[in-house]
This record gives C-alpha cells, structure tokens and sequence, in this order.
C-alpha cells in the first residue's frame, strides 16, 4: 500500500526562522514561577500533587503519619479500598484470570460474587466484536507507524457507528465504556497487524477472539501468527493489565479524562484524549524508552556482572553522554511514590519467574543490577527532594519482550489495561460535579499601544 504522506521541505526554512521567532517570544522568567506560587505541572517542589479533585476509585499510598509528621513509607495502591497485593494474591492462589474481576470492581465499587462476574464476563464476550467491515475499511485503509495514532482513529470513527454518539446519560455511558473495554484488544493488534503488513511487508493475518478467552488470552491468540501460548504467559500479561488499569485521579491521562468529560463531550472524544495524553513518553510511552535504553546498554557494555561498568554507563546517561542524550534513566523515579512503587514490586516477581522459564535470566539479572545502582548514581550527580525508587515500567518492557510482544505494542497495551480505569473515572466525574473543570492562569504581559500596519 502507497503511504503518501505532506510533503513540506520546501517550506522547512522558513518554519524554522518562525519558531525561532516563537521561541524567543514564548520564554518565561522561571523566577516567576516561584513569586507568585505558581505550581509548575500541578506539583509542589517535594513532588506532592496539587488537589484538584476527590475520587472512591483508588488511593494511592506514599506517606505516613510519624509524631504528628508525614515520611516517606512504602508505596500502597488500592483499588475501591482493596489493597492492590491482596487482589493480586488472591488472583493467583486460585490460579485464574483476573482483569475482567477488577474492571467489575473498578467500575461498579465491589467485588462481584460468582454470578455478577458470570453474567459481566458475558457481557464482555457479546460487545467483543466490531462492526461490520471496521476492520477492512478503517484499520487496514489507513495504517499507522504509531499505534496510539491508529488506536485514537479508530476510537473516534466508532462514534460514527453508534445509534446513540452524544447521549452522555450513565447508562448510554456505560454501555460504550463497557464496549470499549472489549473491543480495545482487537483495536490494538489489528492496528499492528496493518502497519507490520503495509508499511513492513510482512504477512498479515486477522484472527477473531475466542469466546472462551479471557483478555489476556485473546491479546496473545491474536497477536501471534500460531495463536498459541503458555498458561504462565497469560497469566502473567493478565497481572500486568491489572496493576497498569488504574492510578489515581491525578495521573495525566486520567486527569485528562476528568477534564474532557466535565465539558459534556462524548465517550469517544473523552477516551480519545486520554489516549493521546498516554501516547507522552513522560506518561505511556515510558516502558519503551526503558526496554530502548537496556537494548543500548546491552550493547555497551562487556561484562553485564561488573558494578563498575554499569555504573559508568549510568552516569553517561546522566550526563547526556549515552542513549538519547536526554540525561535521564528511564523506568528510575515516580511523581509520587519515594521509597517503591507496589506495582513494580508485584510485577518483579512475575517477571523474574517468567525469564527462569523463558531462559531470560542474564538480562533479568542485569535489570537488577541496575535497579540497585542506579539510586546511588543518581544520588551522586543530582539534587533531589525525594528519594528514588525503580517505577511499574522498569520490568514491563523486559515482560513484553519476554513475551515477543513488539515494541510498537507496548503503550498500547497500557491504554487496554487503563481504559477500565478512565472509563471508571469518567463515570464518576459524570455522577458527582457537573462544573466544567477550568484552572487559572495568572497572565504576565504588559499593556501595549497597537500600531497600524503602515508603522510597524
């Protein structure tokens, strides 16, 4: 398939001396930032979010109360008041599924009995189809290299296949979060499937879900050519989809759910634009940039067991010497969490047990390596405010290769997981506030003299 694209080199000279034009015009004394107590990024300087809203989805856990003082503890996430390990631990003693359990959970406040979770499960099944020729005429007619783009797509054409688009009532609301929810998978892989045949000229191939999978299942049959996989495979990519579908009400893109939907647009605008909030390597995208820095590492060093060698390439990556340049170590650091974060605790384990069984133990090890010695590295060339911890995203790239998912996959399968969450989140500011949410912004420029065109 011809992927014809802008052309608009010709015009590249002068759209560079205009954003260097912009540029200069656009700057902000950061002092001022400070003077009037603005809150760069909704954040106080020791990373505390400023509160904007209140939420019964889920609470997230960084401080203690120590003599009347909040510390720094151990990360906590629950989910409706459910500690996040305890879902997990019970998920897995049982040894089954448990993604379509928590989305119940997430989006009607308790756990479902046997019978609640049947008939959801049901449900889900019956919405797991797209309409009739979506796949041909809008997936495939129009591939994408970036799957966040063909995923938002096909989102927003599917408000044109709804009878009932702009109905925001709860239950027309529910009906498209629900639908959403299961359609997402096919959404994701079909979109990969395109671009790997039309733009990487490989085979395509579109399997149907089974009714009997659950969404960690019919992720895996769908995505590979054989269809098959491991028990131990799915189940762990269903932990995964867990502890990635929801964080709080003050994550970016679930803030922006909040945003979007208090002005009374639609479920396909709304999720469209937290999917375009996820796409930001500061958000979604970051389990990419931490597998992309472990595949140049690996290059770079010679011996993966030497301390001293992974430390130098760390500070390389501080001192923008190495990888991208951008003086970062991805996957090192969270907004809110200082001593750890749980879901990264949980998914650790997941992943260690999978590279024993996937012969992916060396590169296993070498993320712990660097795990460990990447807060004394960065302790050492930085000031910070809080202490630093390796974040969720830190394995879920090594489980995603482990897993021979693609790269290009990888943050959407953080939109399938986090779709429970935004859908949940929307329900909620749609029941609670009716206010459009509006911050301020305090202006800083001058009074000026207009000057007609003939004198400037």
């Amino acid at each position: 398939m011809e992927n014809t694209v802008w052309d608009y080199s010709d015009n590249t000279p002068v759209i560079d001396s205009l954003a260097e034009k912009m540029a200069e015009r656009s700057v902000i004394d950061p002092s001022l930032y400070s003077k009037y107590d603005v809150k760069r990024g909704l954040r106080d300087i020791d990373g505390r979010g400023v509160l904007t809203g209140l939420t019964d989805i889920s609470t997230i856990k960084q401080n203690k109360l120590v003599d009347g003082k909040l510390v720094p503890c151990e990360g906590e996430l629950y989910y409706r008041g459910y500690n996040v390990n305890d879902i997990i631990d019970g998920i897995t003693k049982d040894n089954r599924f448990g993604f379509e359990e928590v989305v119940y959970l997430l989006l009607f406040g308790e756990m479902p009995t046997r019978d609640e979770l049947k008939n959801f499960k049901s449900l889900l099944i019956q919405y797991r189809t797209l309409p009739q020729n979506f796949v041909r005429d809008v997936i495939l007619k129009a591939p994408s290299e970036d799957m966040m783009n063909s995923i938002a797509r096909s989102v927003l054409t599917l408000f044109c296949y709804d009878k009932n688009p702009n109905d925001t009532s709860l239950n027309n609301v529910l009906r498209q979060s629900i639908q959403l929810i299961s359609v997402f998978p096919m959404l994701t892989v079909y979109g990969y499937h395109a671009y790997n045949h039309y733009l990487r000229d490989n085979s395509l191939y579109i399997h149907l879900p089974e009714p009997s999978m659950s969404t960690a299942e019919v992720i895996l049959s769908l995505l590979r050519p054989d269809r098959k996989y491991t028990d131990l495979e799915a189940k762990v990519l269903d932990m995964a989809l867990i502890l990635h579908m929801e964080h709080g009400g003050g994550n970016n893109s679930t803030f922006t759910t909040h945003v979007v939907t208090s002005s009374g647009t639609d479920t396909y605008s709304a999720i469209a634009a937290a999917l375009s909030s996820l796409k930001g390597p500061k958000h979604g995208g970051a389990n990419v940039k931490v597998y992309e820095m472990f595949e140049d590492m690996k290059k770079n060093l010679t011996d993966w067991d030497d301390d001293e060698q992974i430390e130098g390439y760390l500070e390389k990556l501080l001192d923008k010497q190495a990888f991208d340049r951008k003086g970062l170590i991805y996957g090192m650091g969270h907004a809110v969490y200082t001593i750890s974060d749980p879901r990264q605790k949980i998914l650790k384990g997941a992943v260690r047990q999978l590279a024993d069984a996937e012969g992916y133990s060396k590169e296993f090890k070498l993320y712990e390596r660097v795990e460990r010695l990447a807060p004394e590295v960065i302790g050492k060339k930085r000031k910070i405010y809080k202490g630093v911890a390796s974040n969720v995203d830190f394995y879920s790239g090594l489980l995603y290769s482990m897993l021979n998912i693609p790269c290009e996959l990888y943050t959407p399968l953080f939109a399938t997981a986090r779709i429970a969450g935004w859908s949940a989140h929307r329900l909620e500011e749609l029941v609670n506030t009716g206010k459009i949410i509006r911050p301020a912004y305090m202006s800083i420029s001058n009074p000026r003299e207009y000057t007609s065109l003939a004198d400037r």
